[in-house]
């Protein structure tokens, strides 16, 4: 054999070693410059339908004068926080409180009755015949005592007995009825201390006050609203689902919503889906709970991403969003070649399929390796 076609074959094999050990070599300076690599990926993706939702507190309440009169103190103005129990306001009580001494001191006047009730109750059934003697110790009372009543009672004119019983039931009933005026005069009391405390209003939760309706020396009347008060730590997103979408929606379910704040992307779990249809609208009211770190606050607008159940998911490569550097108007990516070059390739996004994650439709392929976190200003180059 010559030995110049095994030279030839070794010269070859080098070259091949030489190649690799070049592309080895390339791929190590890229691992030196970016060690921040995301080989994309290929993920089934629902197709979903964004709706357009508000920001609402967990929480809130309108709280409303009970009864009339001015407004006499407000603890703080909107955005004022409180804790569970504090004063908010308070309406005049003069009125209430000139009433209340009245049913006060007819309460008095019931219970000296009723102990005068009871203190003739107890003469009458110790002593029957006290109120028919005559007074002193003369004749008149010892014979009308000896005399007249038994001989009256021999003949039939007079009944001891049922005399008594009568005058004890008598007696019975002046407690009885000076016990209920008591009570009456007691429930009076009671009635003007329960608007006593409607006039002042309380936090019923930890929360701040979101709109102040009224201010001090305003009169107002039962039913007008006064202050709205709101729980904002704990946020939900309320939506009007459309009855096609609702068989892909169940409570504890986890779907991405997209704020109006910066383009975030946070996850949120509904919570609660109403029993009843709009009837005219046909679409379902469902709340989404919000995490605390949100950046959110009440009455904002929120996008919320549902699956459409009706339509058929499809495969699609998934890169992350930080990859993303924008040329104009245009997405792109910066995508490392075979070769270990970094190459500027525009792409086409789907929709995002999870918090910092987007779907591709066109530009990049699954396998593929892009640069998580590209650096300001960079270009295409070799590696």
């Amino acid at each position: 054999m010559s030995l110049r076609p095994l030279s030839l074959i070794m010269a070859a094999m080098l070259g091949v070693c030489a190649s690799a050990s070049t592309h080895a070599q390339s791929m190590d300076r890229y691992s030196d410059r970016y060690n921040d690599l995301f080989v994309v990926k290929e993920q089934l993706i629902e197709n979903r339908v964004v709706l357009g939702g508000t920001v609402i507190p967990s929480r809130q309440v309108n709280i409303a004068a009970q009864l009339p009169g001015q407004v006499e103190f407000i603890a703080g103005a909107e955005g004022s926080a409180f804790k569970e129990g504090d004063l908010l306001l308070t309406l005049d009580d003069d009125e209430l409180l000139a009433k209340r001494r009245a049913a006060v001191a007819q309460m008095q006047n019931a219970d000296a009755a009723l102990r005068n009730a009871g203190v003739q109750f107890t003469r009458e059934l110790v002593n029957p015949w006290s109120q028919n003697q005559m007074p002193g110790m003369g004749m008149p009372s010892m014979f009308d005592s000896f005399f007249t009543r038994p001989f009256s009672s021999m003949v039939g004119n007079n009944t001891p007995g049922i005399d008594r019983s009568a005058n004890l039931v008598a007696r019975q009933t002046g407690i009885d009825q000076a016990r209920s005026s008591h009570m009456q005069a007691q429930s009076a009391v009671e009635e003007i201390d329960a608007k006593l405390k409607d006039a002042k209003a309380h936090a019923p939760f930890a929360g701040v006050i979101t709109h102040k309706l009224v201010e001090v020396g305003d009169t107002v009347q039962p039913g007008m609203p006064l202050l709205r008060f709101a729980d904002t730590e704990y946020l939900q997103v309320q939506v009007e689902v459309p009855s096609r979408l609702m068989p892909g929606v169940r409570e504890g379910l986890s779907v991405p919503v997209r704020l109006d704040v910066g383009d975030a992307l946070v996850p949120a779990r509904v919570t609660q889906i109403f029993p009843m249809a709009d009837p005219t609208r046909h679409t379902v009211k469902v709340k989404f709970d919000l995490p605390q770190s949100a950046p959110a606050a009440p009455g904002m607008y929120a996008e919320v991403m549902i699956a459409d159940a009706n339509t058929p998911a499809e495969t699609l490569p998934v890169i992350p969003v930080s990859a993303i550097v924008r040329r104009g108007s245009l997405p792109a990516v910066f995508v490392i070649t075979e070769r270990g070059d970094t190459e500027l390739r525009l792409v086409r996004l789907g929709e995002r399929v999870d918090v910092g994650f987007v779907s591709v439709l066109s530009g990049v392929r699954s396998g593929e390796r892009v640069i998580r976190q590209p650096k300001p200003g960079m270009t295409s180059n070799p590696g």
